[in-house]
């Protein structure tokens, strides 16, 4: 894919003139300009997301749109294919997944000088939510909006349980216990929670709240004894039936909102994004909560959910940054796409649309949001290069330890050697 990529003419870029909640500053370029856009999600994203580029086209009559989208699973290989054909889109949504790695191999712009002057201004995006866009202290792309890792419940299921619903602090042996609960209240009919030994996020926030980390530079920042520690945690709520069987959760370990057991019904909580939570409510006739994960609110931080980025190669990379400063600063904008991609960046414009957020959702997200805005976390660096492989090699990790093919020693350290080659290689 990044061999496609890298195969695109790369242009330099040049000056902008930015926007803030008045009209934008029309492209430089003489005559129309059509940009493309590409990113993920499902239909009510692209719906919204039409709508405010539609809005960007009307102060700006000359510009105008070319659009695609697509769901979240070959996202990146249709990317390295439009490459491939001489087509990459000019504006793309990328994940933490891939931002260190675009940035390094130069396939996205470098955005600081526009930073530096606020012609693309982030002065209102909370510091460590503009701070999770830089690598190496450059700023290589501007959150599309905030989210948490949450852990979402079926409050339904929960009342006919006579259970509690999780809070949020609990440790994470009081939250095994809760599941455990649950589940023999129902008789085994529903387990209390997906399994999450594979999903880096808990990892990453567990070791957080132990005074740890997940990275440390282009290494893991934990050891093997760590590892058994959290694997062994999994170990024990298996045996006390907490999680469903290893079949089931191999299912959800993909993350596809559909595949999520507490939408399937299997279980009564998962874990996920709090942006995702409107698309799962969507799924179920259930009625779904949310909570923090477990442990000290302060292991969180302000999170890109995603991103907006410049293709390196951009027919137009001034008006592109131009559309980005639009997307994340414009009232009119944020109204339009509302939370769907995740709390609206800007903390001005998050008030401004306070009263036009209708939906139970994205207001449940909000809620969560402010929570944690209340007592932060500091933000680490966004990954390093081969984050997704070390992600790849977790999920493995905790199947093959499920599954009983390893013991819990020997599934850390082997993930332990392979994740450390994938981040040197």
């Amino acid at each position: 894919m990044l061999a496609a990529l890298l195969g695109a003419p790369l242009l330099a870029a040049g000056g902008l003139t930015g926007c803030s909640s008045g009209p934008t500053t029309a492209p430089t370029r003489e005559g129309p300009v059509e940009l493309s856009v590409f990113w993920w999600g499902g239909p009510e994203r692209a719906k919204l997301t039409e709508q405010a580029l539609r809005l960007y086209s009307e102060r700006n009559p000359r510009v105008s749109f070319r659009v695609t989208w697509q769901g979240l699973d070959g996202y990146y290989g249709r990317l390295a294919t439009q490459a491939g054909g001489g087509n990459v889109p000019d504006l793309i949504q990328l994940d933490d997944s891939v931002l260190t790695e675009y940035a390094e191999r130069e396939i996205i712009l470098d955005l600081t000088d526009h930073v530096a002057d606020n012609r693309l201004d982030l002065r209102n995006l909370p510091e460590g939510l503009a701070r999770y866009g830089q690598v190496e202290g450059r700023t290589m792309a501007v959150a599309a909006g905030q989210t948490a890792a949450a852990v979402i419940f079926n409050r339904d299921l929960l009342r006919d349980l006579r259970i509690s619903e999780p809070r949020a602090e609990m440790t994470w042996e009081e939250y095994v216990d809760w599941a455990e609960q649950v589940t023999d209240a129902s008789r085994g009919r529903v387990a209390g929670t997906m399994d999450p030994s594979g999903d880096y996020r808990a990892l990453w926030l567990w070791l957080r709240g132990q005074g740890g980390e997940f990275y440390r530079g282009r290494q893991l920042a934990f050891g093997v004894d760590e590892l058994i520690g959290w694997l062994e945690l999994w170990r024990r709520a298996r045996a006390g039936r907490a999680t469903p069987s290893a079949a089931l959760v191999e299912q959800a370990d993909s993350g596809e909102p559909a595949r999520q057991l507490v939408v399937s019904g299997l279980t009564a909580a998962s874990f996920a994004w709090s942006h995702q939570l409107p698309e799962l409510q969507r799924l179920t006739r259930a009625e779904l909560g949310l909570t923090a994960f477990p442990g000290s609110l302060t292991s969180q931080w302000p999170r890109a959910s995603m991103y907006w980025a410049v293709f390196r190669g951009s027919r137009d990379p001034e008006t592109a940054t131009d559309v980005i400063n639009f997307l994340t600063t414009d009232v009119a904008a944020g109204a339009a796409l509302g939370h769907e991609r995740g709390l609206t960046p800007s903390q001005a414009v998050r008030r401004a649309i306070e009263g036009s957020i209708t939906d139970p959702g994205q207001r449940r997200a909000k809620a969560l949001g402010e929570l944690l805005g209340s007592s932060p976390g500091s933000a680490p660096p966004p990954p390093p290069t081969g984050h997704a492989r070390v992600r790849s090699l977790l999920v493995a990790a905790a199947e093959s330890v499920r599954s009983g093919d390893s013991d819990i020693r020997a599934a850390a350290s082997r993930f332990l050697a392979q994740a450390n080659a994938a981040l040197t290689s």
